[in-house]
């Protein structure tokens, strides 16, 4: 109990160091929920592992409630993690996070509703997962990665690389541009409007020449 004290503490000082928005320990505790959610997630965590998973679960599902953040007590957590404005942050019961990780609003790690065993990601240490990003399935995440707001991670991804993108792709790596600089994002509603209209453009043209034909 003595380590996840320590590592509560460690979590508060993150916060303070990540976000130039707190004006001190006191408004952290009383007032972050992301902070309240890795609380009750370490106490729901100490009771998982020795067994009192259905009273872990409870525990969970009332920070669920409370702030909006849903952590399984089942997922490994390091110290120095600072969740966001955490609301919608969802991590699995098979995810692994390490040290000094910053998650933001949104982000999911998740599995892919396919995989058995270890179907959730490994996130390590100095990792920054940016709004709405998702990452999922058994894959890793590299030392000091940034992942970009929205992005789908599929795959693994490098040490100090950035990924942006639907399916993410690197962009960065080691502070350098990759080849692929190409960051836009996929529409499918236009690419399906484009198919349409190609389309009647086509069926236009087959008429127009059976008129034709017909004359």
């Amino acid at each position: 109990m003595k380590r996840k004290i320590n590592k509560i503490k460690m979590d508060l000082e993150a916060a303070k160091s990540h976000d130039p928005a707190a004006t001190g320990a006191w408004e952290i505790v009383l007032t972050y929920n992301g902070f309240h959610a890795l609380v009750l997630y370490r106490i729901a965590h100490y009771l998982h592992v020795r067994g009192f998973r259905l009273i872990a679960r409870m525990i969970s599902a009332l920070g669920r409630f409370f702030t909006g953040i849903e952590i399984h007590p089942g997922a490994k957590i390091g110290y120095g993690v600072f969740i966001d404005h955490g609301t919608g942050v969802v991590i699995g019961e098979t995810t692994e996070i390490g040290n000094n990780v910053t998650i933001y609003q949104g982000a999911t790690l998740g599995g892919t509703g396919k995989d058995k065993g270890k179907r959730h990601p490994t996130v390590e240490s100095g990792v920054m997962i940016s709004a709405g990003a998702k990452v999922l399935g058994p894959i890793t995440i590299g030392k000091n990665a940034k992942i970009g707001a929205g992005s789908v991670v599929l795959k693994d991804v490098p040490a100090n690389a950035t990924v942006v993108g639907v399916p993410g792709v690197v962009v960065r790596l080691n502070g350098e541009r990759t080849d692929d600089l190409d960051q836009a994002l996929p529409d499918p509603v236009e690419d399906k409007l484009n198919d349409l209209s190609e389309r009647l453009r086509k069926l236009e043209e087959a008429r127009s020449a059976g008129e034709e034909k017909d004359e």
